[in-house]
């Protein structure tokens, strides 16, 4: 074996996540050794960030770029940003003639059916740039009326005029035959080249018009902003050496290539929490547990997530930019495979306020990285979520970032003391109720998220994670009865380390309603060969050969005359089945798993066909590196428990040897996070390097 046909032991594997406080950088190598670091998320170009994070990663292990001869991975909060805070370009929407209120009639649904005040997120474009275009697509695929080309070109004219920068296309019925959309985009392409255009035949061609529009203009929307993102990006990493584009983390939990990625950044919107479910998929089979749920708690937002037979819940259809976080429809829905998880707004960086009735409230509003919270000293003036631990004792003021970011005690003491005045509380209680009002919103948010699933959190373990996760994990285990926490290795960056141990995947879908008593099998083979053929070509963005490439198929179904569908998945491709009973008894044992009941005289229709499509799965496990000795207590400071300063005890994790077991109230201190251990819990570190809590 020559030099060039051996591996290459020094090859290495970077991961990058951007959450809206810090941005996350996991370095590791083919040994399994891995280097980690955290810096400041720098919102106003977020590029910087991931180069500076890049860069500090590399000098602590002194290596060059061209040694990460593995790949690159990114997971981003870009798209989530443009959305949630309006910072999109402007955007239009072309419509068929007839239907320009589609994103203000919406589908008609309250969500809260006796508030005379009910609100609704403004759509992300105007109603004076939503344009009726002159064409007509029956319900069954037949083109009623073609494309107007004098009409539509009058429309563009006004387009440029008004200096749009993004167009997003959905006419009536077009899931079923695009060719008007098509003809619609090859005319903008003509006309003004220089403008970004979405269809929605290519980015949801599903049915239901509200949601598949609002999918397409989140798209349009945030495309001119994606787009060069990503190819700067590309340019930036191959300027400094790196032998390879970066992948790109997506919400259904899967990475692939920029070029597609770039095309469809809608497909991004959960892409950092869906890489932190991964981590906990990942673990939860090197444990050996089948269900758990996974609690991420960043700087800006916590999120839940339930792992079930080891792998977590996906979605069809998931909602952005809530009015009420809990309510279903008070959002923007998306058409758009997702790892289903609920986020609220409650992370480190959540601002403690007075509410209307006058009671202690925390976040939505955060902080974020700049100015970030007062004990950051960069000019924060509002307290925070961090402000209280600092002042409780969890976190160190001097240890935080390995003493790279020296923290502010004096300043949080001062902004949370004009905070308790104005409650008629000390500091120290109004730092309490900062971290109980906190732990109870996010216990909340989790009780909401797998009771709406029909599934009983109760007696799950709870897998904490995040910058500020394990601060937080015991208080909201105690809230959900949850008998253990788990604190992985690598706890504060797991969203990054996610995205190194999740393979390239696409899903997709498409629109075709149809009885299975009467179903064309010739146009099921069309649908599926199509869906697999942009599965191949997707996936070769990622690297992914064709034949290293295994399909999972499924499809939408319910029965006859009902409003909702249940998604199931085939045990074969049903191009080589057709056989309409096989499908049929698949929906139903799906449909009683969750109803109990089936209707066996009942038709049963096809409302969208699915396809998953998955590369070869990542091998790339962080090695732990275990003491075998246990080690003393590292030092002791004062913290807030019950309501009385405690004499802690301080250990550092690096530290702890295995089986090694730690008594609560204890502080087990990270470079980047900090883990709390509660009164009456008990934490030994596990053969994987995990640190498991139980109570009692």
């Amino acid at each position: 074996m020559t030099n060039t046909d051996r591996p290459i032991a020094s090859s290495y594997a970077l991961a990058v996540d951007i959450g809206g406080t810090f941005t996350d950088v996991v370095l590791r190598s083919a040994a399994g050794k891995a280097w980690v670091d955290k810096t400041l998320t720098t919102p106003e170009s977020l590029d910087v960030g991931f180069f500076c994070a890049v860069d500090s990663v590399l000098a602590k292990a002194g290596i060059t770029p061209a040694a990460v001869t593995d790949v690159v991975v990114h997971a981003t909060t870009v798209v989530t940003n443009a959305v949630i805070e309006r910072k999109g370009p402007t955007t239009a929407l072309l419509v068929t003639e007839g239907f320009r209120d589609i994103l203000t009639i919406r589908d008609e649904h309250r969500y809260e059916m006796f508030d005379p005040q009910i609100e609704f997120p403004a759509p992300l474009t105007p109603a004076e740039l939503t344009f009726g275009i002159s064409e007509r697509i029956a319900a069954t695929g037949e083109v009623l009326k073609p494309l107007d080309r004098k009409q539509a070109e009058a429309v563009v004219a006004e387009l440029r005029a008004k200096k749009v920068v993004s167009v997003a296309v959905s006419f009536l019925n077009s899931f079923l035959n695009p060719v008007n959309e098509r003809a619609m985009r090859d005319l903008l392409k003509e006309l003004a080249p220089d403008l970004y255009v979405s269809i929605s035949s290519d980015v949801a061609p599903l049915i239901r018009e509200y949601p598949r529009t609002s999918t397409v203009v989140m798209n349009a929307y945030t495309a001119p902003i994606t787009r060069p993102y990503l190819e700067a990006l590309t340019r930036g990493l191959k300027q400094r050496g790196f032998a390879h584009d970066p992948l790109i983390m997506l919400s259904n939990g899967g990475v692939i290539g920029v070029d597609v990625a770039g095309n469809f950044p809608v497909r991004m919107i959960e892409s950092g929490p869906a890489a932190g479910a991964l981590a906990a998929t990942y673990y939860a089979e090197v444990l050996g547990i089948d269900r758990l749920l996974s609690f991420d708690m960043g700087g800006t937002t916590a999120k839940a997530c339930v792992i079930e037979d080891s792998k977590p819940l996906v979605t069809g259809h998931f909602e952005v930019d809530r009015i009420y976080r809990f309510k279903t429809g008070s959002g923007l829905p998306i058409l758009i495979p997702s790892v289903d998880m609920i986020e609220i707004g409650a992370g480190g960086g959540s601002i403690a306020s007075i509410s209307d009735l006058g009671l202690l409230k925390v976040g939505p509003q955060s902080a974020g990285s700049t100015p970030g919270p007062v004990a950051y000293g960069r000019g924060g003036a509002n307290p925070t979520v961090t402000d209280a631990d600092l002042v409780l004792g969890y976190l160190s003021a001097d240890g935080f970032l390995g003493g790279e970011m020296r923290l502010d005690r004096d300043g949080a003491v001062t902004q949370l003391g004009a905070l308790a005045d104005r409650l008629g509380t000390s500091v120290g209680d109004v730092a309490a109720g900062i971290y109980r009002v906190v732990g109870e919103s996010m216990a909340a948010a989790a009780r909401a998220h797998a009771a709406d699933r029909g599934i009983d959190y109760r007696g799950l373990p709870l897998f904490a994670f995040g910058g500020a996760g394990p601060v937080h994990a015991c208080y909201v285990a105690d809230l959900l009865e949850s008998p253990m926490v788990i604190y992985p290795p690598l706890a504060s960056v797991l969203s990054a380390f996610g995205t190194l141990v999740t393979p390239p995947r696409l899903d997709l879908g498409q629109g075709a309603l149809s009885r299975l008593s009467s179903l064309d099998w010739n146009a099921v083979d069309k649908i599926v060969d199509r869906l697999v053929d942009e599965a191949r070509r997707g996936l070769a963005s990622a690297g992914c050969k064709s034949g290293d490439i295994q399909f999972q198929f499924g499809a939408d179904m319910r029965y006859f005359g009902q409003q909702n569908e249940v998604s199931v998945t085939f045990d074969a491709d049903p191009r080589q089945r057709h056989d309409a009973a096989w499908l049929r008894h698949a929906f139903e044992d799906a449909y009683e798993r969750l109803y109990s009941f089936r209707l066996p005289d009942v038709d049963v229709e096809v409302v969208i066909w699915r396809l998953v499509a998955i590369g070869p799965v990542a091998h790339r496990d962080s090695t732990p590196d275990l003491n075998t000795r246990p080690n003393d207590i590292g030092a002791r400071r004062k913290a807030r428990f019950n309501g009385h300063e405690v004499d802690t005890p301080v250990y550092a994790r690096r530290d702890l040897a295995r089986d090694q077991s730690v008594d609560g109230p204890a502080i087990i201190e990270e470079r980047e996070t900090t883990i709390v251990i509660l009164p009456g819990w008990r934490a030994t570190v596990d053969r994987t390097g995990c640190i498991m809590a139980v109570k009692g």
